[in-house]
């Protein structure tokens, strides 16, 4: 988990400027990016089979 200590008399903006430069530099919008916008055929699938299955079971009830 990424943390920035701000100090009393520091301004918001640049604590701010500094988490996410902290952010950038260990990579972590970068891999939230991949993560959010690539999905596998086979996950996606398998993804859709749940959310169905799910579907299934609350309607028969």
């Amino acid at each position: 988990m990424t943390k920035v200590r701000v100090k009393s008399d520091e301004p918001f903006e640049k604590a701010l400027r500094r988490f996410k430069k902290k952010c950038n530099k260990e990579g972590l919008m970068q891999r939230i990016k991949e993560i959010k916008h690539f999905e596998k055929p086979s996950e996606r699938r398998r993804r859709r089979l749940a959310k169905a299955m799910a579907r299934a079971v609350l309607e028969g009830k």
